[in-house]
């Protein structure tokens, strides 16, 4: 996956099932359809998360899109069963996705790997989770990692703890916790930097709505691209107001594929439907009748296209000379033709 070549496009489905493991079956076969590289699960249970307890800090924020639920609780709403996992893994080879998680503790890493996922995500609260990292780090196995509520020191952490386990395959995903993400706290910029600073693939997970800011980050240089997937906007799912539906999903998949293909490479070579537009490009024609011995002025050439004849180039060092033939009018210019 790391290696992969194009952008990998990594379709979430977090909590979207809302509980439903019919509607998870429908969402990985819509999410094949719509251009997904790799369907990305959770694996946690409510109490792998948080406790189950009334003290306020056990609650969720209050500007949060959840606020005024127990954190417990909204994980229960979110849970994808464990019984679950190996149904839609067979599903999704069989539809030629990948599939893989985010574990959220160490038991989540060892179910896992009974089932021989091939790369592990780790979310981005949980990037200060170092025995969680080390653990992933040490099935020798790609890791991605989102960056969402980290700071340099924590991602150079999460970071050099998977390269002590000897696990050099790490991709970082630039990722703001927020949901939906205000389009102004994306900075886009860092995705790059990532890359620079912690010699990584970088990528975007992206909490925005629509699909302009995943596109846009494949623009500047993302290779990985994840975003929540829904199968319907009327399921009651607690991540529905960031996720993209079938049609959006597509629509930012053909996006992304069309960017990839019009970034190019660095270079001023011209392509080749430009090599051949060159014919229509503008040179020097005689627009007057001329007859030998007549003087070229101002008045009897001029610049036009197609690119017939003289480069504009030599347009001033062959004023005042004279045509050493007869000419007519449209006649592309030649030097030969001048005494």
């Amino acid at each position: 996956m790391l290696n992969k070549n194009g952008v990998y496009i990594i379709a979430e489905l977090s909590a979207n099932h809302n509980q439903d493991l019919d509607i998870a079956i429908k969402t990985i076969k819509a999410m094949k359809d719509s251009g997904a590289d790799a369907v990305k699960l959770q694996t946690f249970t409510p109490a792998s998360m948080t406790m189950n307890s009334d003290q306020p800090w056990f609650q969720t924020r209050s500007d949060s899109l959840w606020a005024g639920q127990k954190l417990f609780d909204l994980y229960k709403k979110a849970e994808t069963p464990w019984e679950w996992h190996s149904k839609l893994q067979k599903l999704a080879y069989e539809l030629g996705l990948d599939f893989f998680s985010s574990p959220f503790d160490i038991d989540a890493v060892e179910k896992l790997e009974s089932l021989q996922v091939p790369y592990y995500k780790i979310a981005s609260f949980e990037i200060t989770d170092i025995p969680l990292i080390k653990k992933v780090a040490q099935t020798g196995k790609p890791v991605i990692i989102s960056t969402g509520v980290a700071e340099e020191d924590d991602i150079e952490l999460a970071v050099n703890t998977v390269r002590n386990e000897g696990n050099m395959q790490i991709a970082l995903l630039k990722c703001t916790s927020a949901y939906p993400t205000p389009f102004n706290e994306i900075n886009l910029k860092a995705i790059p930097l990532l890359a620079k600073r912690f010699k990584v693939i970088a990528g975007l997970s992206d909490h925005t709505t629509g699909i302009a800011v995943p596109v846009a980050a494949v623009a500047i240089g993302a290779k990985i691209i994840e975003k929540h997937f829904i199968l319907d906007k009327k399921i009651a799912s607690v991540d529905r107001d960031f996720s993209l539906d079938p049609h959006e999903f597509k629509e930012m998949v053909n996006a992304v594929r069309i960017t990839e293909q019009a970034l190019g490479e660095e270079t001023l070579d011209l392509s080749p439907k430009a090599i051949n537009a060159r014919d229509s490009r503008r040179s020097l024609f005689i627009v007057k009748d001329l007859k030998k011995g007549d003087v070229i002025t101002a008045e009897n050439i001029q610049s036009l296209r197609p690119g017939n004849g003289l480069h504009p180039k030599h347009y001033y060092s062959i004023l005042g000379k004279s045509i050493n033939q007869d000419l007519e009018k449209g006649t592309p210019l030649k030097l030969s033709m001048i005494s």
